[in-house]
Order: structure tokens, then C-alpha cells, then sequence
């Protein structure tokens, strides 16, 4: 099978000459210009074969395309956060759309047309796009920051949500039209109980996601990914994508073959991103080998969420190994 094969048989639920295998993280030195975001993505790329590209650009990019400022590190760490752009109920209240194919945006969505040429005709390239609740709470800071305004002032953060979403919808199309197989849909640390209740989300997060979702539903690769412990995936079964990914390892988590039993979308997983880096190949080897445990059918071996650029060149060639056998 071709890669493009190989994944469309696991979304489909049919055989497959050997399981997907794919890993994604962020370079924290490399990603601020397009040219080295996409050298270092296809450099791992290469290395390992894998069967999809997650194009995992620096993370701060949709803070930044509302004004939000960070200082890019000197050594593989995450970049200090500046400035904030909302402060107050005011502020949110004043949030409006911004353009989806200029500045920050442009060059991302440039960095996705370069990675297209260059691969694009051998392997699916997916691109990431934040959730619109999510991209609220980077503009305030922290979880904390947002969450009182949901008691204070909802009208004004359902309008900066609002707000949000249309530029989102925008640059989801943008990405589909420029090429990318799916769009990589992220609520962040939003849709875990760590984080906030489920009727909060049902309010601020579910409406607009399910808004953002809609119009990239033709796409045949779009994912869900869910971060963090305590997550609440059960609530987003139903959302229209191909694929489900989360940290499967993370405490409170249900496993792969939990979540492939009560739906019929693809699973990716089975490798704990958090401890990745520090295993042994063997280690890491074994995640892998007990991922395929969950059976074949749509399934891919991935990372939970994003690996370290730490982690050493042997622990993915391990768990690639395991996988192709």
C-alpha cells in the first residue's frame, strides 16, 4: 500500500498491510520562520517514513494573530508570553475577526504550501487548528484568567468567542483549499475536567467547535485531538471527524480500545508522549507493540499529543520498528 493507501483503508476500517505509524512535535528553535518549520518537519519525516505529516507549527501563532506577544526561547523550551491581549470584560467585548490569510496566518498557511510541494504527493500533510474557546483563553493567559468571565460577563465572552470562530472557520477552509488532507482540531487544556465542568463546554466550547467542524467536513483526514488528563471525550464522540487522538496513557484517560469499542472512528494513540524522551527503546518498543493490542482495525500508533524535541532519534526508530515489525 501507498501511504495515502494505507491511512484511508484505517479510517475505513479496512485491512491494512501494516498499521499507521506517525509522531509530531514541536522544534521550539525551528518553527518561527516557515522555511525551518517545514525543514525540520520533513527531516523527521524522512527519517522515520511516517505515514502522515501532522504539521505542528509554534503554538502561540493564533494569540499572536490578535495581538498576544512572546519572546522566542534560545534553547528547546516554550516561548515566555510578553503580552496578553485581553484584560477585561471590555476587551472582550471588543474582539473581532481578523483576517484568516494575512500575517501570522499567511505564513503558516505558506509554510503548509511549501510542505504540499515538497510531499504532498506521497503523504497526507494535516494541518492545526486551535478551537476558537481555546484561542480566548491564550488571548487572557491562563485557564484562570478566562474562566471568571464566564460568571461576570458571558454575553461579552460569547461574543469574543463568536468572534473567534468566523476567522477560525476562515482559516480551516484556507488550509483544505491550499491542499492539507484535514485539519488537526484542538481544544487544548478546555475539554478536560482539569480544567473546567461540562456544562461549561456544552456553553463555550461544543457550539463553536461543532461550528469550525462543519465546514471542513469534507475533508477526509479532519481529527479531533483532545489534550490532557481527565478529558472529556465521551461528550465529543459525535463531533463530524475521522479520527479521535488523545493521551491515552493520561491519568483518568479511557485506552485506545476503550474509545474504539463505543465508536466508529479511527483511534490514534498508544504512545505516552509525556515519558517518551526518557524510555528506553525497549520501553517504548513495548507501548507500541501493546497499542496494536487494541487490533488493527482503524487504528494508528501515534503520540498522545506532541513529543519533546528532546526525545532521542532511537525511541522513535523503536517504536516504528515495533509497529512495521
Amino acid at each position: 500500500m501507498t501511504k495515502k493507501e494505507r491511512v484511508r483503508a484505517a479510517l475505513r476500517g479496512e485491512a491494512v498491510d501494516r498499521v499507521p505509524v506517525a509522531m509530531w512535535g514541536h522544534d521550539y528553535l525551528r518553527e518561527w520562520t516557515r522555511e525551518a518549520l517545514v525543514e525540520a518537519t520533513l527531516e523527521l519525516y524522512r527519517a522515520h517514513d511516517w505515514d502522515l505529516i501532522k504539521l505542528n507549527p509554534r503554538w502561540t501563532h493564533f494569540a499572536e494573530a490578535w495581538g498576544s506577544t512572546y519572546e522566542p526561547p534560545t534553547e528547546q523550551r516554550n516561548p515566555r508570553t510578553l503580552t496578553t491581549t485581553i484584560h477585561s470584560a471590555e476587551d472582550l467585548a471588543k474582539l473581532r475577526p481578523v483576517h484568516a490569510r494575512r500575517g501570522v496566518f499567511s505564513d503558516h498557511l505558506s509554510a503548509l504550501e511549501l510542505m504540499l510541494a515538497e510531499v504532498g504527493d506521497e503523504v497526507d500533510v494535516v494541518a492545526t487548528v486551535f478551537s476558537p474557546l481555546s484561542v480566548v483563553g491564550l488571548l487572557c493567559g491562563l485557564p484562570d484568567d478566562l474562566l471568571p468571565y464566564a460568571a461576570s460577563d458571558p454575553a461579552s465572552l460569547h461574543s469574543a468567542i463568536a468572534a473567534v470562530t468566523v476567522t477560525l472557520i476562515d482559516y480551516a477552509e484556507a488550509c483544505i483549499a491550499a491542499g492539507a488532507a484535514g485539519i488537526f482540531y484542538a481544544p487544548l487544556v478546555w475539554a478536560s475536567a482539569d480544567t473546567c465542568d461540562e456544562a461549561f463546554y456544552r456553553e463555550y466550547g461544543r457550539p463553536y467547535d461543532l461550528q469550525v467542524l462543519a465546514r471542513v467536513r469534507q475533508a477526509e483526514l479532519n481529527i479531533l485531538h483532545v489534550c490532557r488528563d481527565h478529558n472529556m471525550i465521551d461528550l465529543l464522540l459525535d463531533y463530524p471527524v475521522a479520527a479521535l487522538n488523545w493521551a491515552d496513557h493520561g491519568t483518568g484517560n479511557p485506552s485506545l480500545a476503550e474509545v474504539k469499542a463505543r465508536t466508529d472512528k479511527a483511534v490514534m494513540g498508544g504512545i505516552d508522549q509525556t515519558r517518551l524522551a526518557e524510555m528506553s527503546t525497549g520501553e517504548a518498543a513495548a507501548q507500541a507493540e501493546a497499542a496494536l493490542s487494541a487490533g488493527p482495525e482503524r487504528l494508528f500508533v501515534t503520540g498522545g499529543c506532541s513529543i519533546s524535541p528532546l526525545t532521542p532519534d532511537a525511541n522513535r526508530a523503536a517504536v516504528v520498528s515495533a509497529v512495521r515489525g
